[in-house]
């Protein structure tokens, strides 16, 4: 049976021409584990080392619910200080949007606003990518537009995404763009697999846009299995990852790389050991038959 194709080691960010590697590294919980920027920037170099370029965080990252707002972005930014190499070594991306506790405000003086601090907090003139976190459906995308043109415009940020829109939300924003968007990033996991059916999939290969999945193992519920769907997908998953010899991690990680939508998942770990191990996902070669056992597992019934 026909394998589908290895993964390559290098993808384009949309349109962009901004070249990255198949897997990101997220860095929602960067101050959990890190105290100080050395810490980060040791980490940061085992990323590095192990082929990956693409880095994530966001404004909100560090918020624990009452405090913490920008805190990834600054810690990040003193590494960032620290190791003046790094940055040319990068392709960093972050994301706003939410402002707690309203949640959302993407008017153009908020979304001005909070890139300014984006950029202050990093120790940046420039953000390679820049997402819209989430959708506020109070703002006129023709509002949001503006904004993001005038980042690009600005040289303040290199290329725009989206951060959990839905497709007709991408579509009517891209009505007021000139600027093309570059990444959509949805939760997609063996765990949560909507975006393989209702269209976001579909969308990003129509529109040339590059998919970020953001918590691809399940939020860590593939590792540690509650439900009896959970149970059920991590042992279809299981059942690859053993005779492909690797580890149930990994083969999630390949699992969504193998979609023709050319998926980015994005490595929640700040292991620096299960970050090396990420990048085995690089070689595994699925299925067609494997593939769709994880899928159907997912679904909890047959394929039609």
């Amino acid at each position: 049976m026909s394998e589908l194709a290895l993964t390559r080691a290098r993808r384009q960010l949309g349109k962009s021409g901004i070249e990255v590697s198949s897997l990101a590294w997220g860095m929602w919980r960067l101050t959990e584990t890190c105290e100080s920027a050395s810490d980060v920037v040791a980490l940061s170099n085992t990323v590095l080392n192990a082929g990956i370029t693409f880095f994530d965080t966001a404004d909100i990252y560090g918020f624990n619910g009452t405090d913490g707002f920008g805190d990834a972005e600054a810690l990040f930014g003193k590494a960032l200080a620290e190791d003046t190499s790094l940055r040319g070594r990068i392709v960093l991306a972050s994301k706003g949007g939410i402002m707690p506790p309203l949640p959302y405000d993407q008017s153009r003086e908020y979304m001005d606003s909070a890139l300014n601090a984006s950029l202050t907090r990093l120790g940046v003139e420039q953000i390679d990518l820049y997402q819209i976190h989430r959708p506020d459906i109070l703002t006129h995308p023709q509002e949001l537009a503006g904004f993001l043109e005038s980042a690009i415009a600005s040289g303040k940020v290199r290329a725009i995404g989206v951060s959990n829109f839905t497709p007709a939300q991408i579509t009517t924003l891209s009505r007021f763009l000139d600027t093309p968007l570059a990444t959509t990033q949805p939760e997609i996991s063996p765990l949560r697999i909507d975006p393989f059916d209702n269209g976001e999939l579909d969308q990003a290969i129509r529109m040339g846009l590059t998919p970020m999945a953001w918590s691809p193992l399940g939020g860590g519920r593939l590792m540690r299995p509650e439900s009896e769907r959970e149970h059920a997908v991590a042992r279809a998953l299981g059942a690859v990852a053993d005779a492909k010899g690797i580890d149930r991690a990994v083969a999630a990680y390949s699992w969504l790389m193998a979609h023709p939508a050319g998926i980015i998942p994005i490595i929640g770990s700040q292991n620096a050991t299960r970050i090396a191990e990420a990048t085995e996902a690089l070689q595994v070669q699925w299925s067609r038959a494997e593939w769709y056992s994880v899928f159907a597992a997912s679904r909890g019934a047959p394929l039609p």
